[in-house]
């Protein structure tokens, strides 16, 4: 059987890719083998002696640490004589319910001399508040030959000739004209209100 060239480079390749992938496992299971199971828990090293070491006029001192006096062990002897002690203190004992302080008379503040608000009581519940007046002003009325009637408005600069059941300045509906009076609908709060006549 003859191996073309192109096929006897990818048999080279193919056999240089599986060496290094059988190389690579053998590395892996060696290091798990030769691994402890669980890594040994690092301790934090506390230092217990402190040395400083004088400094240069350029620099300030360094503080060294030393850790060769520590001593993890438990003392229990230490521990012992710490429990047997008993708390003596001067006066009171914080920890034992049977030594309450003594009260002393406490004296009755004087009357403030804030008159009115401070000593004002509780607000009242009013209601919703009114809604705001029309700024309409009713100052004359037009009748037609056929009896219908027509009211001068005026807002601001601007004039209105309305009759009844017209809408002004897309807010206000006139409801009825009296020869005094008016009455108009603010569309947006519901409200009617009664103008009367008012002379230039």
């Amino acid at each position: 059987m003859k191996i073309s060239a192109e096929n006897r480079k990818q048999t080279i390749l193919a056999a240089v890719v599986g060496v290094i992938a059988v190389g690579c496992v053998i590395y892996m299971v060696s290091q798990l083998s030769s691994s402890p199971s669980a890594p040994a828990p690092t301790t934090p090293v506390v230092a217990d002696q402190a040395v400083v070491a004088p400094g240069t006029p350029g620099r300030p001192a360094k503080v060294v640490t030393s850790s060769s006096r520590l001593d993890p062990t438990l003392h229990m002897e230490a521990m012992l004589l710490t429990e047997s002690l008993e708390y003596t203190g001067n006066g009171r004992n914080i920890f034992s319910v049977n030594s309450a302080p003594v009260l002393a008379d406490i004296p009755k503040p004087i009357a403030s001399a804030r008159t009115g608000a401070s000593t004002a009581s509780a607000p009242v519940y009013t209601g919703p508040p009114p809604p705001p007046p029309i700024d309409l002003r009713f100052f004359g009325v037009a009748t037609k030959a056929d009896g219908s009637r027509q009211a001068f408005l005026l807002r601001g600069d601007d004039v209105f000739l309305a009759a009844q059941g017209d809408i002004v300045s897309r807010r206000y509906q006139l409801k009825s004209i009296g020869p005094n009076s008016v009455e108009v609908t603010d569309l947006q709060n519901n409200n009617t209100q009664r103008l009367p006549l008012t002379v230039q």
